[in-house]
């Protein structure tokens, strides 16, 4: 199945410059989401993988599908003040300014290998923190699952050392 004619592409969004690859279109056929879900699965299922962990907000649209056919669990990762427990976060770098990122405290347990997904990889800004933030919490990144890499970026060079697989290159 050829994912990329799923993906419907909206130049000048959020801003003029930026191509945007809107992933709606792919969610609300069966086929191409169970692509995306199976692909997932394959890739990882021989891996140990203790729990999955979905960044918001489109990480949120496949990380929890990809934990139950793995047969895990599943962490979100959020934006601030979306949490109603005690937290632990993380700050990263964007275009323009920083950005925040937080997860329960005890969401993952030390040595527990997790999977991160999330639909995009751009710059590998976000994925780098979530990296890390789960890091600190004693957790070992397992590998990270994108749906769409965009490799004019070099966001997987933020990466370095960490399994990343990716669906589809721009």
């Amino acid at each position: 199945m050829d994912l990329k004619k799923l993906i419907r592409e909206v130049p000048d969004f959020p801003k003029p410059g930026i191509n945007f690859f809107d992933i709606t279109t792919l969610l609300k056929d069966k086929d191409g989401f169970g692509t995306v879900i199976d692909n997932f699965v394959e890739h990882y299922k021989d891996q140990r993988i203790d729990v999955v962990c979905g960044i918001e907000a489109r990480g949120f649209m496949f990380a929890p599908t990809v934990a139950y056919a793995l047969e895990t669990g599943f962490i979100p990762v959020r934006k601030p003040k979306k949490l109603p427990w005690k937290t632990e976060s993380v700050e990263y770098a964007l275009e323009y300014g920083t950005d925040r990122l937080e997860i329960h405290a005890d969401a993952v347990k030390p040595g527990q290998h997790v999977l991160i997904i999330d639909d995009v990889l751009a710059t590998g800004g976000t994925a780098q923190a979530v990296a890390s933030l789960l890091e600190r919490l004693g957790a070992k990144v397992a590998g990270l699952g994108f749906v769409i890499e965009l490799d004019f970026l070099s966001g997987r060079d933020k990466l370095t050392g960490h399994n990343i697989h990716s669906l589809l290159h721009y």
